[in-house]
């Protein structure tokens, strides 16, 4: 028999509409009562999280963190809310829910479990040899955290090649329960094509403010840009975070100080991308980034680095510009072709529509997700 309830459990409220609302609404027209777990609703949360016809359930939690002392009582109590809900499967994403939700699920009792890699994280980007030992530290706990709870999983959605190589290698995950989902993919009647801009040319990223995101190469590219076309605009979306590889709000005021970027924070993307011309994200490693996405299917021109995941979003000149990664002169070069020929905005972002429709759509990857989880 199918699952009856299915317990959809991750760090970030928002992430539920954003991310999972198609996943819900394949679930819930399958007759599948969903129950939406995370730690941190609010009213406006909540309420689209209901919409689409789920049980918003709080849960005791932190999004990121490494205090073991409450992990291990947050995920007990985890295990005990499960078993007074009693879904009959459950579904993870994001670190903590992964491993922490995963292995709270399993003392529950809940019969299948599922979780999704959407990107390796912090933990894992970077030369190992050249981390400190409170990152190498991590990530050795994060690997066993992993271990333990991947083998207690029915099955691993990944989105990409590399993270399965990755996780499979290293003994993370057996094989034979990795499964590659591409692109989770975006609502592409939501994401409508903008105007293209070309006047003055506007490059737009965003991400959360880390590191390894690529956010200090694009304020440097953007400094070597503007000392030959000063009237260009670089825009950074995104919020400051809790994680380690976090840039200092000073470092990001000073950008705006200097006349590099603008910063509006954490705002709604759909308003800005329409006044972009050319979508960057010089990311150190991804899933498959989702804001990539939005902005192809808004019909932009991306310039990303050539690195798992990014790679997927571009075909080198046809609907954008791969870059290395780390490399701010390579990212400002790539913004300069765009800049010296802005009729490439409207050709590039063509094509990026044209593929966000054939390989990014919601509605394929949420339904594979949904066969898998309802054994069809």
């Amino acid at each position: 028999m199918p699952p009856k309830r299915l317990a959809l459990i991750t760090s970030q409220a928002f992430s539920l509409a954003n991310f999972r609302g198609t996943l819900i609404t394949t679930l819930r027209s399958r007759g599948v009562e969903v129950l939406a777990l995370a730690p941190d609703y609010d009213e406006v949360t909540r309420a689209a999280v209901e919409a689409l016809g789920a049980k918003a359930i709080d849960y005791p939690g932190t999004r990121t963190g490494t205090n073991p002392l409450r992990d291990l009582s947050d995920t007990i109590r985890l295990a005990l809310l499960l078993r007074r809900l009693e879904p009959s499967v459950s579904l993870g994403y994001f670190i903590k829910p992964v491993t922490f939700g995963t292995i709270a699920a399993w003392l529950a009792g809940i019969p299948k479990r599922f979780a999704m890699i959407e990107g390796l994280g912090y933990v894992f980007i970077g030369d190992q040899e050249r981390q400190g030992l409170g990152r190498r530290l991590l990530r050795a706990l994060v690997t066993r955290l992993y271990r333990f709870a991947l083998a207690r999983t029915e099955k691993v959605f990944f989105l990409n090649d590399d993270d399965i190589a990755e996780f499979a290698n290293s003994g993370l995950v057996d094989r034979s329960k990795a499964m590659k989902l591409g692109a989770i993919g975006v609502d592409l009647d939501a994401w409508q094509p903008a105007p293209p801009v070309v006047a003055p040319l506007t490059f737009l990223m965003t991400a959360r403010l880390l590191r390894e995101k690529g956010v200090v190469e694009y304020a440097e590219a953007a400094r070597l840009v503007k000392a030959r076309h000063p009237e260009t605009r670089f825009i950074l979306l995104g919020g400051l975070d809790s994680n380690p590889g976090v840039i200092a709000q000073g470092e990001a005021e000073g950008w705006v100080r200097e006349g590099l970027l603008e910063w509006p924070g954490h705002v709604p993307v759909r308003p800005w991308l329409a006044q972009a011309s050319v979508y960057v994200l010089p990311s150190y490693r991804e899933g498959v980034p989702r804001s990539t996405q939005e902005a192809m299917a808004m019909a932009r021109p991306v310039i990303t680095t050539d690195v798992p995941g990014c790679r997927e979003t571009v075909h080198d000149g046809v609907n954008g510009v791969l870059v290395p990664a780390r490399d701010a002169k390579a990212l400002a070069a790539a913004m300069l072709r765009f800049v010296d020929n802005p009729e490439l905005v409207v050709t590039m972002g063509r094509a990026s529509r044209a593929m966000a429709e054939e390989k990014f759509d919601a509605r394929r990857a949420d339904t594979l997700v949904a066969d898998t989880i309802l054994g069809r």
